[in-house]
This record gives C-alpha cells, structure tokens and sequence, in this order.
C-alpha cells in the first residue's frame, strides 16, 4: 500500500504548468524559452572539473557520511568569511554536508517532528506563503500539519511573526524561512532574524533558515541566521541550509550543508546513515574547491546584474516589477492586465513563446479562497543575457 500521506500533497508546480501550456501552440517560427525553473545556465568555473579529474581515483571508496574533515573545514571557511563570524563560534562538528539542500530539507522533518496517536493534536509546521514546495513534504509525509503564512507585499513579502498567535507557536515543531526568499526575492533584516530565532527559543521549535540564494544579491550581502545566533552566543534551535547550486551554478554536483545546533547536527548525521546518500569523495573535493574560491561568486553576480538590468528596461515599471534584493526570479503582478497568473501564463506563452508559472502554483489557498500568489507570475532569469534580452522584448511587446 501506499503511504495515505502521499494523497496530501498537490500536484507538483512543473506537472500543473504542463498541463495548462503542453496542449497550447506557440507562434510558428518563434523558438520557445523556458523561463518557468530557477535551473542556473552559466558554466560552473573550471576549478570543479578540475578537482573532480585530480581525485578520480577516489571512485571506488565508501565516501563518509558525514564529510571529509577538509569539506568540512572549507564550510566552516566559508560561513567564517561570509558572516564575520569569530574563529571559536563555530567549529566544523556544527556543520554536515549533504548531496543538495532539497534532501536534507525535507528529511529534516523525519528528524524533528515527533509523531502523536491519532486522537492527539498533529505538532504544526509554519511555512511561508508562497512557498517552496518540499517544507510541506516535510511536514505532510512525517504527519504535521502545514499552516501557511502568507507572504504578500503588505508584509513586505515575509511572513508576520507578530500575527502568530502565542498558542500557534506553541504547538509549533518547525519554522522555515527562506531569504533571500523565493520567489519574491526578498531578504530578512536582522531584527526579523533575532526575533524568529528568540520565537523559537522561546517557544522550543526548531528554526530552518534556507538560505540557498545568500550569495546572490543585487546590492546589499544579506544578512544570515548564523550571525544573530553568534550574538546571541549560542546555536540552540537553529539549522541552516546552504548550497553551491545557485552559489557555484554547479546543480548537477548535488552538493549543499546544513549547520547550526550540534545535538541536531549529531542527530541528524545518524538519521543520515540509515537513510542519507552519501556525496562521493571527487565531488567532496570540488566542493572543497567551490566554497574556497569567492571570485567565480562574484562574477556569477555581475551576470545575474545584468540580467535584472536588461529586464528593468523592458518592463520599466510595468507589471509591478521591482528589483529583487536577492535570487533571480522576477515576481511580476499581472493584475493589471490578465484575471491571474494562469491567464497571464497562458497568453505568454501563446503569443511570445515564453514559459513562465504561474504564482499560484507556488503558493496554497487559504480557507478563505484566497491565493497570495494569484496575481503573480515568477520568471526565472538564468538563461545567457541574449536569451533574457529577446524573452524581455517579447512580453513587452504584448504589454
């Protein structure tokens, strides 16, 4: 049989936008772009394969689960320099890699949410509202329950924590959080990192910061979970997730970690020998070489720059767009032209040849109908700038 769980989730968002375009033509001649997955185009720096080639004949050994101590130690480099942190806060046993954040995201809810009789009251998980879709498999397959919080422009794209009420959080397992957030690109400031983490102490959940998009910004680092955690002078409570898919544009070599609380970090490295995979030892030493070097970063921003840059001169100030302070998605209000995301969706890509999803396919309706994605549209710009430039021309051109 399988897991009634399983029943609880929707459609995942890439079937549900085949389903609405596939059967659709597109204008003969025009040659289709797929602006719908945040899948990275640029080429990952050469250090990667070289790395890879050097330690080829590591293949054959059963790699660590919990990393090699070098992998390890060039993490604990990264986040040292990322978020100014003192040598002595952290040390490499807060820190476990893992093969892509999206795994370790969604077994941290084996490890963390506590299972009740069927006559008790199933713990919460809060996600924010839109959403990325594995926090609610997290909680929906191990049993909780999601509650969604929206994330609309008049909270400034995060959720409320203020309008979370004192017995929610108390029944609270799990908070994700993700900033720079996807899909709306903003960043949490430091206060509302202080208080989620002091929430969480406070009412002993587990706070998840997903913070895959940190190394893309537009202007301004964004701020972590980890440096309020070093304020604060402990890491009780907290667990953070990062990853060189979007940082390295290396999402093929599956590589991420997650840090923060060492008990948790323990636990979760012996949840992961029953059930992890493990990285394999040359993908361990290119990811030793990707979170060492910060040049390729850096250039991997200035590209993303210009993308942003060609997209504000075609839309001006169309379509509610406004730069993201972090990521590469562009979250465009509709509302002024099409019913919903759907519409718009569909007519993009009827008339231009241009695949976007709809926001609503990102997001869940509440109980009282509404949809903070519904008016929305989330562009991924990750294609060369030639490929934005004519995707750009084209929805304007209809506008």
């Amino acid at each position: 049989m399988v897991n009634s769980s399983l029943s609880l989730l929707s459609d995942y968002p890439f079937q549900r936008l085949r389903d609405l375009l596939d059967h659709h033509a597109t204008p003969q001649g025009l040659q289709t772009l797929a602006m719908s997955i945040g899948e990275p185009q640029h080429q990952p720096p050469k250090l990667l394969q070289d790395a890879i080639t050097e330690n080829a004949h590591l293949w054959n050994k059963y790699p660590p689960i919990a990393g090699t101590p070098d992998l390890r130690a060039s993490i604990k480099g990264f986040l040292d320099r990322r978020y100014g942190l003192k040598d002595d806060f952290l040390s490499t046993d807060h820190v476990l890699p893992v093969c892509g954040t999206r795994e370790a995201l969604f077994m941290v809810g084996n490890l963390l949410i506590e299972r009740v009789a069927k006559d008790e009251e199933k713990p919460l998980v809060l996600v924010p509202n839109p959403f990325y879709q594995v926090y609610v498999g997290a909680a929906v397959m191990n049993e909780a329950t999601p509650v969604y919080l929206p994330a609309g422009p008049d909270n400034g794209f995060m959720p409320d924590l203020n309008a979370v009420s004192h017995d929610m959080w108390d029944k609270t397992a799990l908070l994700f959080l993700c900033s720079p957030g996807n899909p709306q690109g903003m960043v949490a400031d430091l206060d509302y990192l202080k208080k989620a983490l002091e929430l969480a102490r406070r009412h002993d959940f587990i706070l998840l910061m997903d913070e895959c998009y940190a190394e893309l910004y537009d202007d301004e680092k964004p701020h972590g979970a980890l440096e309020v955690a070093q304020d604060s002078g402990a890491l009780k409570n907290l667990l953070v997730f990062h990853s060189l898919s979007k940082r390295s544009s290396a999402a093929g070599l599956r590589s991420g970690f997650v840090a923060g609380d060492m008990d948790l970090i323990k636990a979760f490295t012996g949840l992961r020998n029953y059930g992890g995979a493990s990285m394999p030892l040359p993908l361990q030493a290119a990811s030793v070489a990707l979170w060492d070097d910060d040049d390729h970063v850096a250039e991997n921003r200035r590209l993303y720059k210009m993308k942003i840059d060609a997209a504000e001169r075609h839309l001006g100030d169309r379509l509610g767009f406004y730069r993201p302070a972090g990521g590469f998605f562009l979250w465009l209000d509709v509302s002024e032209r099409w019913e919903n995301g759907e519409a718009a969706a569909l007519e993009i890509w009827q008339k231009c040849a241009v695949r976007v999803i709809p926001g609503e396919y990102l997001a869940k309706t509440d109980d009282t109908g509404e949809n903070p994605g519904q008016k929305y549209i989330r562009l991924a710009l990750v294609h060369e700038q030639s490929i934005i430039e004519e995707a750009m021309e084209r929805i304007a051109a209809i506008l």
